[in-house]
């Protein structure tokens, strides 16, 4: 097994030159809802064990989304990928079984032959995972067509179709029916429930 994983490394110029070989970032699977401690196991085995120069960073992307249960609007973290964490390491027959060998990880994507995630690929998911604009996402994702109710506000309890997103406010505009006339309504994305 560790003749194919370090021969496989387009960095390698040996068996035994796993200082010649470039990190990468590699896809690890875990079993699912157990990402953040396998996360904090890897890392805490990097210090036990000295690997900090073969094993760099773990990932487990995230972001962050409000959810209404009950009328109370709650913010919690979303995992991307959820069953899957991502590890910017080395790869070699050691680095390759210490991540194995980690309680929770089934594999990497790809074994036996784990294959690194292209740099334009990686760049996106740190991105989408760094970049905090001070408003989480909405766990509810709304389109043009639905229908739905207000929740909140002088329109409460009425029902209309959305006839606009707008994803960077987090606002809808709802046509609704007042008097027997439409009529729009611009309502935030927390002012309404959909319809099922």
């Amino acid at each position: 097994m560790s003749e194919e994983i370090t021969n496989n490394q387009p960095a390698a110029a040996s068996a035994n030159a796993d200082s010649a070989q470039e990190k990468f970032w590699y896809v690890v699977h875990t079993q699912t809802g157990h990402e953040d401690k396998v996360k904090e196991k890897i890392l805490t085995q990097i210090k036990v064990q000295n690997f900090g120069d073969r094993i760099f960073n773990v990932l487990v992307p995230t972001e962050e989304v409000v959810e209404v249960k009950q009328n109370k609007k709650t913010l919690r973290k979303r995992k991307f990928f959820p069953g899957y964490i991502l590890v910017e390491m080395i790869l070699s027959s050691q680095s390759y079984w210490f991540i194995r060998n980690i309680v929770g990880v089934t594999g990497f994507l790809g074994d036996p032959y784990p294959v690194p995630l292209p740099e334009e690929e990686i760049a996106g998911i740190v991105e989408l995972t760094t970049v905090t604009d001070g408003k989480p996402k909405h766990a509810v994702q709304f389109n043009r067509g639905e229908q739905v109710r207000i929740t909140e506000g002088p329109f409460k309890h009425f029902v209309g179709v959305i006839e606009d997103v707008n994803e960077s406010k987090n606002k809808l505009k709802v046509m609704v029916t007042v008097f027997d006339r439409a009529a729009p309504v611009e309502v935030d994305y927390l002012q309404v429930e959909k319809i099922n």
